[in-house]
């Protein structure tokens, strides 16, 4: 019997990829691993619709689908390692799995910071699980501390809100996203926040966490020593690449220093014969030559279909790989009434113009030596959608902000 395609990581990318090959013709074996319980779901409402109790249920797929296209779920197992020589997926349970390729598509795990104590009321939110604890736990108290003003920690601040808690948002950089978006961009999210009763601090870290006589979290200190109470504390400080099980596999990685992941050419092949990437692990080269992962839920399908067709032509010698047009990278974060929204690769280095709306709703164009690279607006989605083609085109962005 010819061994399946294993993918390693139950979540969007390994759902995508599962799909794209049976959706191109694929009729072999396929196996989806993952280290935890539950089918496939959707991580964006976690931090928004989940943890205010709106939504029950973010499963990707029916569990009657698994069973008409033929994929076999291995849930609640971790993988350890690979034998990229024999061609097996080694498991925590110490079984192991042949495969024709592999596909690896095993995600983040959210950093924490180091040196802080462990307590109750303290969470980080990733998993189905991360969210039901914060959500059980949002009922019963009264102030939160959000460290970290990434995307996590803005949707979770603006949640918090939205269930009427006392919010501190506490950021390091000069102002929300800034690392992503550019201070200037990120002021404006600031002050959104604000304008819900957020108590938005940057520049800041925390420097001490403080816990009562049953060890549950009471409050912090900050790094400007001022200090804060909470009953509820959590770390939206970034996350790495799920690759630890890979450290003896001799597939390639890229410099933690540099992002990490699993470093890729631009069809999602790693360094070992059978063995793909994609999703928020892969470290994809790009037109440039350099590796870079997008850790955008747009892109792990994208990712996924060219995974999928290049295996197929793989396995079918001769046969042709059919062109999959260039995408722009999209992503999104939904805080309070507004949605934000990103075309393309914004930097805070690019040179920036801003166009104000209504209330808190802005757009701005990213560009770089004249030439438009990103768009990203609040409360204007027709106006950024509207920039897809150009940023595709590489428009100059003098065209872009002429009058029409």
């Amino acid at each position: 019997m010819t061994a399946p395609i294993v993918i390693v990581g139950a979540g969007l990318a390994g759902l995508r990829t599962a799909e794209e090959l049976r959706r191109a013709g694929y009729e072999g074996g396929l196996v989806l691993v993952g280290d935890e319980d539950r089918p496939p779901y959707d991580r964006p409402p976690l931090s928004k619709q989940f943890v205010r109790g709106e939504v029950e249920d973010t499963a990707l797929r029916p569990p009657e689908f698994f069973t008409e296209k033929q994929i076999e779920l291995r849930l609640g197992v971790a993988a350890a390692g690979v034998d990229t020589a024999h061609r097996r997926l080694l498991l925590a349970d110490g079984t192991e799995l042949e495969y024709a390729h592999l596909v690896i598509a095993t995600g983040l795990r959210p950093r924490r910071l180091t040196g802080l104590p462990e307590l109750d009321g303290i969470h980080v939110l990733r998993s189905h699980d991360d969210a039901a604890g914060l959500r059980a736990a949002v009922g019963s108290a009264r102030s939160a501390l959000v460290i970290g003003a990434g995307f996590i920690g803005c949707e979770v601040a603006a949640s918090f809100r939205a269930e009427g808690l006392d919010v501190i948002l506490v950021e390091p950089q000069a102002a929300p996203l800034a690392g992503v978006l550019g201070a200037q961009v990120g002021e404006r999210v600031a002050e959104m926040h604000r304008a819900k009763g957020v108590d938005v601090r940057c520049g800041l870290g925390v420097a001490l966490l403080h816990a009562d006589e049953n060890g549950a979290v009471r409050g912090a200190e900050l790094s400007d020593g001022s200090e804060v109470a909470a009953d509820l504390v959590v770390f939206g400080v970034g996350s790495r690449p799920e690759v630890e099980w890979l450290a003896e596999s001799g597939i390639e990685l890229a410099p933690a220093g540099s992002g990490g992941g699993v470093l890729a050419d631009e069809h999602g092949r790693t360094s070992a014969a059978g063995v793909w990437v994609a999703g928020d692990v892969a470290a994809w080269r790009n037109a440039t030559g350099a590796h870079r992962r997008m850790e955008h839920w747009t892109s792990a399908g994208e990712q996924a279909r060219v995974v999928a067709l290049h295996i197929l032509a793989e396995l079918v010698p001769g046969s042709e790989v059919p062109a999959v047009p260039a995408q722009v990278p999209y992503f999104w974060s939904d805080q309070y009434e507004l949605k934000l929204q990103a075309l393309g690769r914004p930097s805070p280095a690019d040179d920036l113009h801003v166009e104000p709306g209504n209330g808190h709703a802005f757009i701005a164009y990213y560009s770089r030596d004249g030439i438009l690279t990103a768009v990203v607006g609040a409360g204007m989605a027709g106006k950024v959608m509207k920039a897809r083609g150009k940023i595709a085109a590489g428009a100059r962005v003098a065209d872009v902000l002429a009058p029409a």
